[in-house]
């Protein structure tokens, strides 16, 4: 069986709690030239899953699947195929009980990185409810935050699955999964949540990591300042 190249937490300008310079459409088409299967657009707190823009995937040979990243508690969650409308008022850890099935995939993403809403010591008591634990592209032979999450995923016998939480087209594609399965949506999440899938990455350089946290940094500066003036 063929093993299908694909991320599951990126992000596009409707993104409307992030500065993104890329559009759905063109992350689409960045996604078909370098060779993936299949794509999940995971914006903050709102469903980018549209049939116009399932087609538009489709004819450029990408599998397009539903997601989100939710925040919850303060803390962000992939949640890939949601069976839910989101809403408005935002949701607790605890919900994340009844925001899981067996269609959907839940992802704890960059779940030791400071800068981030990660879950980090709070990830431990949710693995119940958690079915992958994300390895994500912000690494390099200096920095790399993702192995207490690589620890914790072996530990609890939990799957990796590699994405590049994408920002800038730059990140896309330095990190991904390769998951064996049929090109189904189903099928992929069934495939991941029995550990058929592997992480494939390659390091950061130290300049595009130190541009991407400044980057980040000035956003979160901004987005405070926005809030509070709200």
């Amino acid at each position: 069986m063929k093993k299908l190249k694909i991320d599951f937490h990126t992000h596009t300008r409707e993104d409307r709690k992030d500065f993104i310079h890329y559009t759905a459409r063109e992350l689409i088409d960045a996604a078909a030239a370098r060779g993936y299967d299949a794509l999940a657009i995971t914006n903050h707190d709102m469903l980018l899953f549209t049939p116009e823009l399932e087609r538009y995937a489709a004819g450029k040979g990408v599998l397009l699947i539903p997601g989100i990243e939710i925040t919850a508690d303060d803390c962000h969650v992939v949640i890939i195929n949601p069976r839910f409308s989101p809403d408005p008022k935002g949701y607790a850890l605890t919900d994340l009980q009844r925001l899981k099935n067996e269609d959907s995939l839940i992802i704890a993403p960059h779940p030791f990185f400071h800068l981030f809403k990660s879950l980090k010591a709070r990830l431990f008591p949710l693995l119940g409810h958690i079915d992958a634990v994300e390895f994500t592209c912000y690494h390099n032979s200096l920095l790399n935050l993702n192995k207490k999450g690589v620890l914790a995923a072996r530990e609890y016998g939990k799957p990796l699955v590699g994405n590049s939480d994408s920002h800038k087209l730059a990140q896309f594609g330095m990190t991904y999964t390769l998951v064996e399965s049929e090109k189904t949506i189903p099928a992929i999440i069934r495939a991941v949540k029995a550990g058929r899938c592997e992480v494939k990455t390659r390091p950061m350089s130290g300049w595009t990591m130190l541009r991407l946290i400044v980057d980040y940094l000035t956003f979160e500066r901004l987005r405070r300042f926005i809030d509070r003036r709200a």
